[in-house]
């Protein structure tokens, strides 16, 4: 088995016990800045946070090996933590994450991911989406493949947050007065 890239192991059952909130049972930190998470419902993913932390700025103090070393579950197993730099992440972030990386379709990558990267809530990320809850919950848990449109309605999305974004930066607001 290729340790290098992410994996979804569930014992081949697709009907086990499924989560209301994600939550781990255990996290072991690999190589790579690798994470081998294993959530209360036995399914088992290993998340590589490589570009993580480098990207983020927050996670930067875990680019030491032997930080990143020290990964533990906390609070219960609703967070993976470093205690020693105060570091925490959500399970339920983690959980998106490792999903996202063990899709098997570019859609499904696309949906997850952006369910992970923008964190709305059920309710929120539908309207945003300008589909129903129930298709949010279809297709949060991975195991069908997402729709195209669903996927692409969350590039969308992102491509209207940064056009709002960029004028809220450049400061470029218009103002139509009619005359009376």
């Amino acid at each position: 088995m290729d340790t290098n890239s992410p994996r979804r192991t569930d014992g081949g059952v697709e009907t086990m016990a499924s989560m209301k909130r994600p939550r781990l049972k255990d996290v072991q930190a690999q190589s790579g800045y690798r994470l081998a998470l294993t959530f209360i419902d036995d399914q088992q993913f290993v998340l590589d946070m490589s570009a993580d932390v480098q990207a983020f700025p927050g996670l930067r103090p875990l680019i030491a090996a032997e930080a990143f070393a020290h990964a533990q579950v906390g609070d219960d197993g609703w967070t993976v933590e470093w205690p020693e730099l105060d570091i925490q992440i959500g399970a339920d972030t983690l959980y998106l994450d490792a999903q996202a990386q063990a899709a098997t379709d570019e859609n499904t990558r696309i949906f997850i991911g952006w369910r992970a990267r923008t964190g709305l809530p059920l309710a929120k990320a539908a309207q945003a989406l300008g589909v129903s809850p129930r298709s949010i919950t279809r297709y949060s848990n991975s195991r069908e493949a997402t729709p195209r449109t669903l996927a692409l309605a969350c590039l969308g999305w992102d491509a209207l947050q940064q056009q709002a974004h960029a004028a809220e930066e450049r400061g470029v607001y218009f103002v139509n007065k009619k005359n009376h």
